[in-house]
């Protein structure tokens, strides 16, 4: 029986209307009031801490506010720190090749490689009897040799004269997992590689589009000599920004799955010369 009267008790106080009156201090004219109980109140602060839970939660994971939280980094900063690692993955391959020279040159610096020595040269002079009369060239050898000079002897072929200006750089190594196609308007290769392997320039050039798209995710357009432009598409990250100028095999993004077209890790890799979808294979060597 007790311990039924405690809970009546309990409940009672819980339940048990209390008013909250509001006076004016001078008047004493009621301004505002409100009937409550310990329950409600107890209810009501619950429901506001969940809300104000769930609201700062929000606030921090979907707004830039986490960056100013210590153990979140800023998107800028991640940027950053990729780009300086693939840099600094260029500088080793440079220093490395650069070390290589130093020591096949070494030796032939300090003298440790000596020259090939000859032993003996043999020289025989022999006298040549010259029929002046012979030399004189005829109208019919003077027209031939003017035909012959006036002739190309080597013909550049149609775009052969551009694949001996432009030396392009292969963007990625990885297999091409579809060639480019006119008939189907594929206009470019698709190469497929892991996810953060580095995208490299082809050329030198200037940087003329850096942005995201919807269907293609993050995309970099780079202008180069000769009327060429190349694109890459579906990059996980872009290291640089519009207007920047790039050199050769220089590192511009990362490979990635961004966009609605994309199938996997791949770079989807187009050559415009002129206005024109060029095949990047007669171009450029992929493997």
């Amino acid at each position: 029986m007790s311990k039924n009267k405690k809970k009546r008790k309990l409940k009672q106080k819980l339940t048990d209307k209390y008013r909250l009156v509001i006076l004016n201090e001078d008047t004493f004219q009621e301004r505002f009031s409100l009937k409550l109980s310990r329950l409600n109140v107890f209810v009501f602060s619950g429901v506001f801490s969940i809300l104000l839970i769930v609201l700062t939660t929000l606030l921090i994971a979907f707004t830039g506010i986490r960056e100013y939280i210590p153990g979140y980094s800023s998107t800028a900063l991640k940027r950053k720190a990729t780009r300086l690692t693939y840099e600094a993955d260029s500088l080793k391959n440079r220093l490395a090749i650069i070390e290589s020279y130093t020591k096949a040159l070494k030796p032939v610096l300090t003298g440790d490689i000596e020259p090939e020595k000859i032993d003996s040269i043999t020289t025989e002079m022999q006298t040549i009897v010259v029929d002046e009369t012979k030399l004189q060239a005829t109208k019919q050898d003077s027209l031939f040799r003017e035909k012959i000079d006036n002739k190309d002897l080597f013909p550049l072929y149609e775009g052969g004269e551009n694949r001996i200006k432009n030396v392009f750089f292969s963007p990625l190594t990885g297999t091409i997992s579809q060639p480019f196609d006119l008939n189907e308007k594929h206009y470019a290769i698709d190469i497929v590689a892991q996810t953060g392997t580095p995208v490299k320039a082809v050329a030198d050039g200037t940087v003329i589009l850096a942005e995201w798209t919807a269907e293609t995710g993050y995309v970099i357009t780079i202008q180069h000599s000769n009327e060429f432009i190349s694109v890459y598409k579906h990059n996980g990250t872009l290291l640089k920004e519009q207007g920047d100028v790039v050199k050769s095999g220089e590192a511009i993004a990362s490979v990635g799955s961004t966009g609605e077209l994309t199938t996997g890790p791949h770079l989807h890799f187009e050559l415009w010369n002129n206005g024109f979808p060029v095949n990047p294979t007669n171009y450029i060597d992929f493997q």
